[in-house]
């Protein structure tokens, strides 16, 4: 297992829809141990495999004391909503007020391929919402009204890693067929 860096705004991969996973074989399960430990590290309560360069529908989540992972999302939100502050291991340091939908349901696979499905209120919800946003390209900044929206754009451009270099990418030995950096 190996911490990985973690990709800032600004990254191109952070806007890129990631691609669904076909192969589930021992590089997804590495991927996910990598997932794991880089979002403890940090610490965070989920971390995206487009956040660490790897453009594949993975994610990993932390939420009151449960560790898991979800590959493949595919969510049924509740038409109720929270608000409350939400907050980015791409953004770090800063955390705005979002509205999420209250409870999800999220279906997907396990590393392994085997069917899963995670119900989660609140913190859990707004997780498994943020993860699924960024598989798609999507960063919580995106959510919030106009005047928030603007407010959270002035505190990145002003923030000390605002405009840092993005970390080289390793290519892997292994053919990827596409799937993957």
């Amino acid at each position: 297992m190996a911490v990985q860096p973690i990709r800032l705004f600004g990254d191109p991969v952070l806007r890129t829809r990631a691609e669904p996973v076909v192969d589930f074989d021992k590089e997804l399960r590495q991927l996910v141990r990598d997932l794991e430990e880089t979002m403890l590290e940090a610490p965070g309560t989920g971390l995206a495999a487009p956040q660490i360069g790897v453009p594949l529908r993975v994610f990993t989540y932390h939420v009151e004391g449960v560790l898991g992972h979800l590959v493949n999302p595919v969510l049924d939100l509740s038409t109720e909503e929270q608000d409350g502050l939400e907050g980015c291991l791409s953004i770090p340091g800063l955390e705005f007020d979002c509205i999420r939908a209250a409870h999800v349901v999220a279906a997907g696979r396990d590393m392994h391929g085997e069917p899963v499905a995670i119900e989660g209120d609140d913190l859990l919800a707004r997780c498994l919402q943020h993860e699924t946003d960024h598989l798609d390209g999507v960063l919580f900044v995106d959510r919030l009204d106009r005047t928030a929206r603007k407010a959270a754009l002035k505190a990145i451009r002003e923030a000390e890693w605002a405009g840092a270099p993005a970390p080289a990418i390793k290519v892997s030995p292994h053919p990827t067929f596409g799937r993957a950096l």
